[in-house]
């Protein structure tokens, strides 16, 4: 296992994201856009129309029933799936037709839904392994090492093998090794999927973080309070289409979104809020 670095924690680790919560003076503004985004898998659409927003700096999270669409729209996003019609736009340019790696290095970051650690290396290799695409090595190291002392279990657990983590200390590693590669975009799918009260707790601690670091943060997300409560923004999906976007808090009092939990037929009207 290569040694914990100790140099102290330097700016470059948001310098990105630093340059995003400036722009424009200090006003928020969409970092994605998604236009009547119209995708899905062999002849079947599973998106039809998808329009939305996700402001610098914030977190969105998408909620809805299974089969919604959520984890498309992160497909979508981050290359994995091509959408048939519509565009998706990443600081003011057209991504859509990129590749994965691509979009990558323009610094769209997706976190699947299924752990992705490597669970027999350590901790600190994990880390390592998140500067894959990054030629200097050196550098690698220093961010390492700079994301390290956001995310405290990173060096605490260093020299342990990831798959002794618990599945909470597991997602925050996750996470800390986003940012090696100082993304302007982080796709979460059901970050909270499998961990207990306090792990989701912490994840969520966690994801809140970011967006205070001024990092964007798009996530899908089952567990809606959770979700929501953690969220600037929320989106309703239902049907493969964005029927309801509010703040969280408005999202988590909302009559129509407590109904389709409940297991209603809600059928939910489009409305947007401005936001100030």
């Amino acid at each position: 296992m290569s040694e914990p670095a100790s140099e102290s924690m330097g700016t470059g680790v948001f310098a990105n994201a630093a340059d995003e919560r400036q722009r424009g003076g200090g006003v928020r503004e969409p970092i994605l856009t998604l236009r009547s985004v119209v995708a899905g898998y062999g002849a079947g659409d599973i998106l039809k129309g998808v329009d939305l927003d996700v402001d610098a700096g914030t977190v969105t999270c998408l909620i809805g029933p299974n089969g919604a669409g959520k984890s498309t729209v992160l497909k979508c996003v981050s290359g994995l799936l091509r959408p048939r019609q519509g565009t998706v736009t990443f600081r003011g340019d057209r991504i859509d037709r990129l590749s994965p790696r691509q979009r990558l290095a323009r610094g769209v970051v997706h976190v699947p839904q299924d752990r992705s650690l490597f669970p027999a290396m350590t901790v600190w290799d994990n880390l390592l392994m998140g500067g894959y695409a990054m030629s200097d090595q050196k550098r690698v190291r220093q961010r390492v090492a700079e994301v390290a002392e956001i995310f405290p279990i990173c060096r605490k657990r260093a020299a342990d093998h990831a798959g002794s983590l618990s599945g909470g200390e597991q997602k925050q590693v996750e996470l800390a090794r986003t940012l090696v590669l100082d993304p302007g975009l982080v796709l979460l799918d059901e970050p909270s999927i499998g961990l207990d009260p306090k792990s989701r707790t912490q994840v969520f601690a966690s994801i809140r973080g970011l967006a205070d670091q001024g990092i964007t943060v798009l996530l899908v997300e089952q567990n809606a309070r959770s979700g929501l409560a953690a969220a600037d923004v929320g989106a309703v999906m239902e049907g493969g289409m964005v029927r309801l976007t509010d703040s969280g808090t408005a999202l988590l009092a909302s009559p129509d979104v407590a109904r389709l939990y409940l297991g209603g037929n809600a059928v939910l009207t489009r409305t947007t809020k401005e936001r100030t």
